[in-house]
């Protein structure tokens, strides 16, 4: 992933210095219980231990004349541990370290996805309580529906973000998968019991049964549950883009001292964060693609998935990372503003009362058809002639039905919003209120 949308910490988990870090972490352990097990000499498995070293400038020159990335790192760590070099590697196969290396960065990456999940909820939690009662028009379509609240929407949100963080956590739990069954997963050259002792030192799940690859539906799951992440985050960030509309103008993004919208423009307050976040949400979704497409390996395996997730895997959590840290902050410094909402909500004409008064009509004891009609004909014309919806209803003979107090009530934006509280009251499952 380019410089630009990659965060140090999800960054460095992704550096050839850390996936070799990585595979040498799950060598020394393979050594250590090979010494346990009388496999190794306990000098040999102590050397290795203390003198094996990652260097990979070195293994690139030697990659050069290996055309074979596993073999270079051996043979470069080898180098940095002498003669009892020759105790690396013993019984292994290259998918063996790759695979079980693979899930050590995986999970490390998960680990950093789960926090920004966390801290994305908290600030969300803490803006939909703070707008619990701010009231604005809900549109489907689009076009005025009814009254919610802001802080409804946020919960939404919310709850949303923390079906994600489940999503992910189920597949990071999967992927925390190793395996050392050699070529075609029959453990010829490897006991089980050495595999198992090795993953209980790394904190993996041992692959019940493998081929030469711990299989790619793990993997094929994890890009999901990311890119199922990053729809929802271009999901919020569109809803802030529409709310940002000139014409709606309910929310503004963050905008700092010295921020310049436009080059030539300089009244432009764009929501580029938000349009960043839903563009980036699609190369997600791209990703997943290609992990789905590796799951179907030919026999006990071939090599054209390694391509794919040296680039998928790594540009997938950087991004996912960088959008969840840039949605938190969105959130936080996300300028909310009640009266242009109330604003909005008053320049409806009284039409998003359509429902309540077809609903009066019917309890006065009109036909549903017939009420519909009424109220339909009279909205229309409020919409072509911009005036008060509620005028055009009490001067229609046809909606006597209803009384001016019960046709008053009707307008009453309270009733629509009243269980708006015990709503946003739900965020108390994610997040105690007093928490």
């Amino acid at each position: 992933m380019i410089p630009r949308y990659t965060l140090p910490g999800m960054g460095a988990i992704w550096t050839d210095q850390a996936r070799f870090e990585a595979m040498l972490r799950v060598e020394r352990a393979v050594v250590r219980v090979q010494a346990r097990h009388g496999l190794v000499p306990a000098g040999a498995a102590a050397a290795i231990e203390a003198r094996s070293r990652v260097d990979v400038a070195r293994i690139a020159e030697l990659e050069q004349v290996t055309d074979h990335d596993v073999a270079a790192f051996v043979s470069q760590v080898a180098e940095t541990v002498g003669p009892d070099g020759r105790f690396l590697h013993l019984g292994l196969t290259s998918s063996d370290v790759l695979d079980t290396a693979l899930a050590l960065q995986c999970r490390a990456a998960a680990d950093r996805l789960l926090h920004d999940v966390d801290e994305a909820v908290v600030a969300v939690v803490r803006r939909a309580r703070e707008h619990a009662g701010t009231v604005m028009m809900g549109r489907t379509h689009s076009v005025h529906a009814e009254p919610t609240t802001f802080g409804a929407k946020l919960a939404g949100w919310a709850f949303e973000l923390d079906r994600d963080r489940r999503r992910i956590a189920v597949a990071a739990e999967e992927i925390a998968t190793g395996k050392l069954s050699g070529p075609v997963g029959t453990y010829s050259h490897v006991e089980p019991e050495i595999e198992a002792e090795v993953m209980t030192e790394l904190g993996l799940a041992a692959d019940p049964v493998s081929t030469q690859i711990v299989q790619r539906d793990r993997h094929a799951a994890f890009l999901a549950a990311i890119a199922v992440t990053g729809g929802s985050i271009e999901r919020f960030a569109t809803e802030v883009r529409n709310l940002a509309h000139t014409e709606i103008a309910e929310v503004a993004e963050p905008f700092r001292e010295g921020q310049r919208g436009s080059s030539a423009m300089p009244h432009k307050r764009n929501p580029i964060r938000s349009e960043r976040l839903a563009g980036l949400a699609r190369l997600l979704r791209g990703y997943a693609q290609a992990g789905f497409e590796d799951q179907a390996l030919w026999h006990e395996r071939d090599i054209s998935h390694s391509s794919v997730e040296r680039v998928a895997l790594p540009d997938a959590t950087i991004l996912l990372d960088y959008m969840l840290v840039t949605f938190t902050r969105l959130v936080d410094g996300l300028v909310v503003r009640p009266e242009r909402m109330r604003e909005n909500l008053e320049h409806g004409l009284g039409l998003h009362a359509s429902s309540r008064v077809l609903l009066a009509l019917v309890e006065g004891g009109m036909s549903r058809d017939a009420a519909y009609a009424i109220v339909q004909r009279n909205a229309l014309r409020a919409a072509d002639e911009r005036r008060p919806f509620a005028e055009l209803l009490a001067a229609d003979p046809d909606a006597a039905a209803v009384t001016p107090q019960a046709l008053a009530a009707c307008f009453d934006d309270a009733a629509f919003i009243r269980h708006a509280p015990a709503i946003v009251g739900r965020l108390d499952r994610l997040i105690p209120a007093d928490g």
